[in-house]
């Protein structure tokens, strides 16, 4: 009986050590328009929401304005180095007006459904590697939701230049939906921030984004800054907010967004 609990003790501090070793700083996806190098420990919960997020378009004769309430990103640790991922809009409102009149859509937007798998350093310390294949599945109404089936590829890649300051760089390829709903071409983007810690808790970041866009019914080439600004309240919740302006006539002129992200 004595080598019994004796056995139990071990084991106990055994588990429980894996358990420590497991644990790794919050690294959420938000905020930003770059994609973080780290994924969720496993057995770890991630949910990450937009509270709004509005987008605001103006071209000669037209006004468009966009806004997602509870955009929402479920990250869930499977192993040491792979994390799934759901994405899904619950309600988005989106307003378009020019000089026939107004009109508005309300409605779900699409779903997305992605695997991180790193290949170097899962907690985002020194220089880490992952790759991101996602797919989305048109659940969404028109002007929400993209109208067909969409897939991509990311490369995130996380480099720490010191302890405040880290450099993060995301590559994407993707078979976006075509602008009528109806079939796919090719989009490619490359996005670059840096991002410093300005004290323990607080973290800015900024980006810039250029995109490709080969739609059929007209090829487009944009460009995005953004700047961010991170909260986290204790080891466990963020809350975040970010602006971003468009670089050229092709990119929505503005974008805001706050959410929170809360890891279980």
């Amino acid at each position: 009986m004595r080598r019994a609990l004796i056995g139990v003790a071990l084991a106990s501090l055994g588990l429980s050590g894996a358990a420590a070793a497991q644990e790794r700083e919050y690294c959420p996806d938000r905020p930003g328009i770059d994609t973080p190098a780290c994924t969720i420990a496993p057995g770890r919960i991630s949910v990450e929401t937009s509270l709004a997020d509005w987008t605001r378009d103006d071209q000669p004769g037209s006004r468009e304005d966009n806004i997602l309430f509870g955009d929402t990103l479920v990250r869930v640790g499977v192993s040491d180095t792979i994390e799934a991922r759901i994405g899904f809009t619950p309600f988005g409102h989106n307003r378009m007006r020019d000089s026939t009149g107004v009109e508005s859509v309300d409605g779900i937007g699409d779903v997305s459904l992605g695997m991180k798998a790193n290949l170097l350093h899962p907690d985002g310390s020194d220089l880490s590697v992952s790759v991101l294949p996602f797919v989305t599945l048109p659940v969404g109404r028109s002007s929400i939701g993209a109208g067909d089936w969409g897939a991509g590829f990311l490369v995130p890649v996380t480099y720490e230049l010191s302890d405040a300051v880290s450099l993060d760089l995301t590559p994407e390829i993707d078979a976006a939906v075509d602008e009528d709903g109806n079939g796919r071409h090719l989009a490619y983007s490359a996005t670059a921030g840096l991002s410093v810690k300005v004290s323990k808790a607080f973290t800015l970041t900024g980006e810039l984004q250029a995109l490709r866009d080969d739609d059929p019914d007209q090829h487009a080439t944009q460009g995005v800054a953004a700047l961010s600004l991170a909260w986290m309240a204790n080891d466990d919740l963020q809350f975040d907010i970010l602006g971003a302006a468009g670089l050229t006539a092709d990119t929505p002129d503005a974008r805001l967004y706050a959410g929170i992200s809360r890891r279980f």
